[in-house]
C-alpha cells in the first residue's frame, strides 16, 4: 500500500531552502489563521509590513511583520487543505521561522460544543495523504505535546471555555458521510477539519515547534447539516476576539 512506503530521509529532490532563503531578523513565531475576512480584520487591527512571500500558481501570499504587546511576530494566511497548507509553511519556515501558532475553523461533531467554541486538539486521526510523506503510517498523530498549559491559562485569564480532544482531519469534506462522521466519533474525535495532523506531522519532521487551536463552525452531528457560523463573515467580532488569543499565547512563549 502506497501510505505505507514512508521515507524517512531528510533530503529531497526538492528541498525548501533550495526555493526559499533566510529573510534577514525574521520573527521567529508565526501566527496564522485561515479565514482571509478574519486575516485582513486582525491585520488591519494590528498594521504591520510585508517582509517576504511565498508564490505559487495561485498567486502571491505575503508575509507580514506585525507587533503585539511589544514583541514581533511573523503574520501569515495559512492555505485551505492538508497538502497547500503544508507546503506554503516549508516555504516559510526556510525564512527564519522556528515556531507556528495555528488558529483554524472546525466541524463539531458534538452538538454540545457552542458556535465559537475553542477547541484544543490532543491527537489527530490522520483521515489525509500529506502526513505519511513526514511521519510513518498509522491511524492518529499526537499534537500540541507543547504548550497546551500556557494556552488554557491565557484562556482562562479572558474567561474563556475550552474543551480538549481528538480531531478527525480528513482530505475531503464533501465525502464526510454519515457511516464515516459515526466512525470517527467512536475513534474519539469531537471535531473535523483538514489540516492538523499534517501540519503537525511536517513540524516534527521539520524540528519546528506546532500549536493548533480551533474554533467551532458548522454542526455535523444533527440530523441534518448546520452551517452556524461557518461563514466567513458570521461573528466575525467574536472571531477576531479569538485571533488575539494566538497573538497573547506567542507573547507567552516567544
Amino acid at each position: 500500500m502506497l501510505l505505507l512506503q514512508y521515507d524517512g530521509a531528510k533530503n529531497a529532490v526538492i528541498d525548501p531552502d533550495m526555493v526559499h532563503h533566510p529573510v534577514p531578523d525574521f520573527p521567529e513565531t508565526v501566527v496564522s489563521v485561515f479565514s482571509h475576512h478574519l486575516f485582513a480584520s486582525v491585520l488591519n487591527f494590528l498594521g504591520g509590513r510585508v517582509i517576504a512571500e511565498t508564490h505559487d500558481v495561485d498567486g502571491i501570499w505575503p508575509v507580514y511583520e506585525v507587533s503585539y504587546r511589544g514583541k514581533r511576530f511573523a503574520f501569515y494566511k495559512a492555505r485551505l487543505g492538508a497538502p497547500a497548507c503544508v507546503g506554503s509553511f516549508e516555504d516559510v519556515i526556510p525564512m527564519g521561522a522556528k515556531r507556528i501558532i495555528l488558529l483554524g475553523n472546525c466541524g463539531v461533531l458534538d452538538r454540545r460544543i457552542k458556535d465559537c467554541g475553542i477547541i484544543i486538539p490532543t491527537r489527530a486521526i490522520r483521515d489525509e495523504g500529506t502526513s505519511y510523506h513526514y511521519a510513518p503510517a498509522g491511524d492518529y498523530i499526537d499534537v500540541n505535546t507543547n504548550y497546551i498549559e500556557d494556552f488554557t491559562s491565557v484562556l482562562d485569564e479572558f474567561g474563556y471555555p475550552y474543551i480538549k480532544g481528538t480531531t478527525w482531519t480528513t482530505d475531503a469534506f464533501y465525502r464526510e458521510t454519515k457511516a464515516k462522521v459515526d466512525l470517527r466519533k467512536q475513534m474519539g474525535a469531537i471535531c473535523v477539519e483538514m489540516e492538523c495532523a499534517a501540519m503537525q506531522a511536517m513540524c516534527n519532521f521539520r524540528n519546528v515547534e506546532f500549536f493548533q487551536f480551533l474554533y467551532a463552525g458548522d454542526n455535523l452531528d444533527h440530523t441534518s447539516w448546520d452551517p452556524r457560523s461557518l461563514s466567513g463573515t458570521a461573528k466575525l467580532e467574536d472571531k477576531e476576539k479569538i485571533a488575539l488569543l494566538a497573538f497573547e499565547l506567542a507573547c507567552r512563549i516567544a
